[in-house]
């Protein structure tokens, strides 16, 4: 009993700590004066200063969009014409000229919804997603290579050629697995750390564009 007690009392410390850390966190601050819905943002908005990708963009696709900060900084960086969408199994609270499908992406029929979402072929897919944590080394593998598999399936389906793809990439076992996947339909694959990515973290973002 003493044990068990014990156990909660440091997961409590623990939460407690990342709590105050979360609400001192700069961006975190920043966000709720800029009004985004999250940090990660500005993740995006680092992306874009290096790599330009909403340059002449007019349709953008955010797989695992909640809550909506990504597709916030889409909306602030294209042209009002632009056809910005987003997808996520959790319902997100409306943007205002951004459509959002309450899907998985692992739905059989995404690809069929997605088709009949955008007229042609799109000009960004991007993803920040992160698959839940097991804690089990050997499950969390194969749970991070499926998910990018499945990303870059749908890029296959609906990315333009030449179209960008920004998806969040974890460093370590799978990171040279996952290239040898995303090398038979992607180019010019390039890694990126943007500074609002937390130091802890052991995530990074590809940057790569389609075939």
């Amino acid at each position: 009993m003493k044990k068990i007690k014990l156990i909660k009392k440091q997961k409590s410390s623990q939460s407690t700590k990342w709590m105050q850390r979360h609400l001192n966190d700069e961006y975190v601050i920043k966000s709720k004066v800029e009004g985004f819905r999250s940090r990660s943002s500005y993740k995006l908005i680092e992306i874009n200063k290096k790599f330009n990708i909403f340059k002449k963009c007019n349709s953008v696709l955010d797989l695992g969009c909640a809550p909506g900060g990504w597709l916030q900084v889409a909306k602030k960086m294209t042209s009002e014409k632009s056809h910005i969408v987003g997808i996520d199994k959790n319902k997100i609270e409306g943007i205002s000229g951004i459509d959002f499908i309450q899907n998985d992406i692992f739905d059989p029929k995404i690809e069929n919804i997605l088709n009949n979402k955008f007229d042609s072929k799109i000009d960004i897919l991007m993803s920040d997603m992160s698959p839940n944590s097991s804690g089990i080394k050997s499950v969390d593998h194969l749970r991070i290579v499926s998910l990018i598999e499945r990303v870059v399936e749908i890029a296959k389906i609906i990315l333009k050629s030449d179209g960008f793809l920004i998806s969040k990439i974890f460093q370590g076992g799978a990171q040279g697995e996952l290239i040898q996947i995303m090398k038979k339909d992607l180019h010019n694959i390039k890694y990126f750390k943007p500074k609002s990515s937390r130091k802890t973290s052991s995530e990074t973002y590809l940057i790569a564009k389609k075939n």
